[in-house]
């Protein structure tokens, strides 16, 4: 072998060992210096998100942040692709992504509340039993108002599984559920806010069940934050910052209801009457929890799995501790 051709094969083998060996550190990013892209839909109980904006706490933790605004139903698909890093989430819709390998980590509970099943005043309809037989409206196969409604009817001892299925689903989109329930087409709706409260005052529907007030699952956290597992694992301080922000919000909100709503319509974070969406703040919970977070998926993931929406090859146990991640600089809670 020639020189020439021998110090070829020298050359290319660095190259080829220092790319490897890039792959395998962290980014270069300095934490302090590292933004985080954030998603969001706009929804009202995505408030601790907005607060940490309008009150500072994400710039009190020296945290910048990047906030995107997605479309409906594209946040695990935005996730996925490596378009936003954290975001806020309903906890029991993120069960069956997380199962089928959604790279997010659920860092801390932030309220508890936000979906109701709802029947016309004068429908007869007094109990979830009364449902056996009937149809009900939903926003989607695999949104939190039909894994709660799932839930609910089960407790209740109404058929909700595949092989014993006692009420039909019937998918409309959001706006179109009301006019379903109207006009005859469904007997019943599981929606969550604040199109379910709008809803209830503009039909003058009953409530069968509501997360927020009826027990047990007023005390079961319903909204998470949560962060990309490469987050978590490659800028733990970013995501610490992230989580103490959302949950400082949070608490803030609890004592502040009023005046972030007003925040909310004002700044066009979400649309309607500021007043009104204060009575909805109201009816949940919003002190942060992490532990509490974990007990309610914990619950949760066991119905979901009972009831036919996670897949019984799913291992619970593993799904549950694996969903989230724990920061020794962040508390369980915060008032």
């Amino acid at each position: 072998m020639n020189l020439k051709k021998k110090m070829s094969i020298i050359a290319v083998t660095v190259i080829a060992t220092l790319l490897l060996s890039a792959c395998g550190q962290k980014p270069v990013t300095k934490a302090e210096d590292f933004v985080l892209k954030i998603g969001y839909m706009g929804s009202l109980c995505e408030a601790p998100l907005h607060m940490a904006v309008e009150k500072g706490f994400f710039a009190e933790e020296g945290l910048q942040v990047d906030l995107i605004k997605l479309a409906p139903g594209a946040a695990f698909e935005a996730v996925t692709a490596g378009t936003v890093d954290a975001g806020f989430g309903l906890l029991a819709s993120l069960m069956q992504p997380l199962s089928n390998g959604l790279p997010i980590k659920i860092t801390t509970g932030l309220h508890t509340g936000c979906d109701k099943v709802l029947v016309p005043k004068d429908s007869g309809i007094k109990t979830l039993t009364d449902l056996k037989g009937k149809r009900i409206g939903v926003p989607s196969m695999t949104s939190s108002p039909i894994i709660f409604a799932k839930r609910a009817l089960a407790d209740a001892g109404v058929g909700v599984s595949e092989k014993n299925m006692e009420v039909e689903f019937v998918v409309f989109s959001a706006s179109d559920l009301p006019i379903a329930l109207k006009n005859g087409s469904v007997d019943a709706l599981a929606m969550n806010d604040p199109t379910a409260s709008v809803a209830k005052k503009e039909f003058s529907l009953n409530t069968l069940v509501d997360s927020a007030v009826t027990e047990p699952y007023n005390h079961q956290y319903c909204c998470s934050a949560y962060v990309r597992d490469n987050i978590a694992q490659d800028y733990p301080e970013v995501a610490a910052k992230y989580t103490r922000a959302m949950q400082k919000a949070s608490a803030w909100i609890q004592k502040n209801q009023e005046e972030a709503a007003k925040i909310q319509v004002e700044k066009k974070w979400v649309a309607g009457d500021a007043a009104f969406n204060a009575t909805v703040l109201k009816t949940y919970n919003y002190i942060p929890s992490v532990n509490g977070a974990y007990e309610a998926f914990g619950i949760t993931a066991k119905q979901l799995q009972q009831v036919g929406m996670l897949d019984t090859g799913v291992d619970v146990e593993a799904l549950h501790k694996n969903s989230f991640v724990f920061f020794n600089d962040v508390q369980d809670t915060v008032q």
